[in-house]
């Protein structure tokens, strides 16, 4: 059985093995793929694994041969889900393989933020500490977590570890989701966490009610001096005008690991906003991260195979 690999080098850079899919069939892995190849690369093989090559109704038209698309992710919105399953196609995905790691890393960009721990180091290195003649300096106000609001939007596994974090540091955690839950937080409409959040954090999925989720309305809904962090989708965030808010002064900051275009187009907003922290798109990309990516995909398609399919994504 012919498996194709579409996107290898994001998940595997060369530091694992693919043993797990070589299990269970004969694999070919392509570091990359652009959507113009997707049609000649997939022919004749019923198993594509996908990782961020998007997939449109128009693309999977051309797949006559494949069963089976196995997403190295657990979001699924790069592919049409509705479209492959009006063409038998069976679409799954990986549940909660990155949660330790982006809850992790959302508390990075975080603490970043408050405490600048990478330029201040970067001014240690210039010489700034030994020629400024005090026991210390620093730069930028630091800001400390104890007291202050934590605000989550979408309260999935992801949600619930980040909230664990921000009570561990003290903080007040309130949460808006559409599903009804019962945690030790405050549940409170996304108006009331927008006016109360002085961090606010997004772990949503992309979906067309969430799309552009904050907007210049939703901005201006926000604490004066308020942090924005998204490790969610790109899209989550109306990029033009978080920039307009930055240089104006009305956030307090805003870091990010992902973007409406990646890697960023030139003109990208907030990569030349103020106070931004961005990095590409790596949460989720500890070796032990991936390695869980790899066996749980695996999984799937052996569940699959064995006609007992499992983390079917739903159109």
């Amino acid at each position: 059985m012919k498996i194709v690999l579409l996107d290898a080098e994001p998940c595997n850079p060369g530091d694992m093995s693919w043993a797990p899919f070589e299990a269970l069939g004969e694999v070919t892995a392509y570091p990359f793929t652009r959507p113009e190849q997707v049609a000649e690369r997939c022919r004749g093989a019923a198993i594509v694994i996908n990782n961020k090559t998007p997939l449109p109704a128009e693309t999977l038209a051309k797949l006559p041969d494949v069963k089976y698309i196995g997403l190295l992710s657990t979001g699924t919105n790069v592919v049409d889900v509705k479209a492959a399953k009006e063409r038998g196609m069976t679409v799954t995905f990986v549940p909660a393989y990155s949660t330790g790691a982006v809850a992790q890393h959302t508390f990075a960009l975080l603490l970043e933020l408050t405490n600048h721990v990478g330029a201040h180091s970067n001014a240690v290195r210039a010489g700034r500490w030994q020629s400024c003649g005090r026991f210390c300096f620093w730069d930028e106000p630091l800001t400390e977590l104890t007291g202050k609001t934590f605000g989550i939007v979408g309260m999935g596994n992801i949600g619930k570890a980040v909230a664990a974090a921000a009570a561990a540091f003290g903080m007040q955690v309130l949460y808006t989701t559409r599903t009804p839950q019962e945690l030790p937080y405050e549940a409170v409409s996304l108006d009331e966490l927008l006016a109360r959040a002085d961090v606010l954090s997004l772990h949503c999925p992309l979906t067309e009610r969430t799309r552009r989720l904050i907007s210049r309305q939703t901005l201006a809904q926000m604490k004066p001096g308020a942090l924005l962090l998204n490790t969610a989708r790109g899209e989550l965030l109306d990029e033009e005008a978080v920039a307009e808010a930055l240089t104006e002064g009305r956030l307090g900051g805003a870091a990010v690991d992902v973007l409406c275009a990646e890697p960023p187009t030139a003109g990208s907003p907030l990569i030349t906003a103020p106070r931004c922290v961005i990095t590409p798109h790596l949460a989720w990309a500890a070796k032990e991260t991936r390695r869980r990516l790899i066996a749980g995909a695996a999984e799937n398609l052996a569940a699959y195979l064995a006609g007992r399919p499992i983390h079917v994504a739903e159109g």
